[in-house]
């Protein structure tokens, strides 16, 4: 009788397991992501196929067009040409401007525009010096060994220039389909060094561990595997020079939007973006500058450290193995725009997310939220744009008042000849970095007691997992034009 009863419990508990498990999993099991995968061309040798000495960057690229007639035309129709993008947005005082690394200002090096023949060593092309003074239209200025090169030998510097000691014939006889180093080289090197400016994009991504991203490692993804290019247009844009990319790079280009088939995780889907369980950490090996300080610069006597304190930039903070801080995001950020009036008493947003709980496009995402100190005209109250290198420029002559003439006069910025520093803060989301199921955040990691989530911050009255989420609150139902 006994071992009756004992099978017929065994019994209800093994059928209540079932039919609660069926109730948890999802309906139906999620698409391959490999189906949407790009099939990339096969590679081809360009060894024999030029007729050498090639001297210049520019007799690189008319052996490249003799072949491939169009692809300067549609690199030039390109961001990574123009350093605008589409996006016109107009200033405090009725300016229109078109946004992109050219025209906007950051919290790192602060404007490309002053500096360009510095910041031009990422440009993808050649001979751009001056601000203003670069022929956008010549086929022959394009560069197109900065992504195609596969020698690792081609470095580029002042104006985009190749370095000299290069041999240009042998780095073009190497060209093919971009890998993560073409990328890298630019965009993991942002803001002056490794890991400055992303939290999720370092030097430690050019062969990455599976500890360190799934994709990149594990699977050896490259850039243009999610950034899937066509006519040149790389899609993807990031939040610090747009405000409204055209066309965004999402996981969903190949995952499902409920990719678990578990209904209590699918359901997060709706409100939170899959970066936030999926990178819960930043800046996993390489330390990344938190703060920047520029106020702190010119000092004498301090120990120069690129971690610390630099006489010529100011004092740093680094860190490493970071969480992130978390907002809701929309995919469009509101953006301080070159002279635009400040309240120096007042943080000063560079750029912040858009969206809000009451924005049915929002998801809580993961950023990394670099804070600077930086310098404004204590006059016009306006954010300044400083010429920091080249002749004349504060790294040196340590002369903020010189620098900021001669940025403003290459900007068109007024300068009042008064100036102070001001607390600006700017926001980078994180995509990269991603990892698998076993270390991405857990449930008690955001809810119950030990949970780290500041909820109330994000506009909920609590734990969502205790009160209710966004649909079955008042949060949904009110004003979908909330921003943050």
């Amino acid at each position: 009788m006994r071992f009756l009863l004992g099978v017929l419990v065994l019994g209800a508990f093994v059928l209540a397991s079932v039919v609660i498990a069926k109730s948890i999993a999802g309906p139906n099991p999620p698409k391959d992501p490999w189906s949407n995968m790009p099939v990339p061309p096969a590679p081809l040798s360009h060894a024999g196929l030029f007729n050498g000495p090639l001297e210049s960057g520019q007799d690189v690229t008319r052996a490249c067009l003799s072949c491939h007639p169009n692809s300067a035309h549609e690199v030039m129709q390109t961001s990574h040409w123009t350093w605008t993008n589409s996006s016109v947005t107009e200033t405090d005082d009725g300016k229109e401007i078109r946004t992109g690394k050219l025209n906007l200002l950051n919290n790192f090096c602060i404007a490309a525009g002053p500096n360009i023949k510095s910041c031009s060593s990422c440009h993808a092309g050649y001979g751009w010096t001056e601000y203003g003074n670069f022929d956008f239209t010549n086929q022959e200025n394009v560069d197109c060994l900065i992504c195609h090169d596969q020698s690792g030998a081609y470095q580029k510097g002042d104006g985009g220039e190749p370095n000299p000691n290069i041999d240009l014939l042998a780095v073009a006889e190497s060209v093919g389909r971009p890998t993560r180093s073409n990328c890298g080289q630019c965009h993991f090197k942002g803001g002056g060094g490794d890991a400055v400016k992303h939290g999720d994009m370092d030097g430690s991504m050019y062969f990455p561990s599976q500890r360190v991203d799934v994709h990149m490692g594990k699977l050896d993804f490259q850039c243009v595997d999610c950034h899937r290019t066509t006519a040149h247009q790389i899609p993807g844009c990031a939040m610090s020079v747009c405000v409204d990319p055209p066309e965004r790079v999402r996981c969903v280009d190949c995952h499902d939007e409920r990719p678990h088939n578990h209904e209590r995780l699918d359901a997060h889907t709706a409100t939170v973006a899959c970066q936030t369980c999926h990178i819960p950490r930043m800046a996993i090996d390489a330390p990344t500058k938190m703060v920047w300080d520029w106020s702190q610069a010119g000092q004498d006597g301090r120990p120069e450290d690129p971690h610390v304190y630099m006489k010529k930039k100011g004092s740093f903070e680094y860190a490493q193995n970071v969480r992130p801080e978390y907002f809701w995001y929309n995919g469009k950020a509101d953006r301080y725009l070159t002279g635009d009036k400040i309240n120096p008493n007042e943080l000063v947003y560079i750029n912040r997310p858009q969206g809000g709980p009451h924005d049915p496009e929002a998801r809580i995402w993961p950023f990394k939220v670099h804070r600077g100190k930086q310098i404004y005209d204590a006059i016009h109250l306006h954010l300044l744009t400083p010429r920091t290198a080249g002749e004349g420029g504060y790294w040196s002559t340590f002369d903020w008042d010189q620098a900021c003439r001669l940025g403003c006069e290459d900007t068109g910025l007024e300068y009042s000849g008064s100036y102070d520093f001001v607390d600006t803060e700017m926001y980078w989301p994180l995509s990269h970095m991603v990892q698998t199921s076993a270390k991405a955040l857990q449930c008690v990691e955001c809810h119950g007691e030990t949970g780290q989530m500041d909820w109330r911050a994000l506009g909920y009255e609590g734990d969502p997992a205790v009160r209710g989420d966004r649909r079955r609150t008042e949060l949904y139902r009110g004003s979908k034009g909330e921003s943050r």
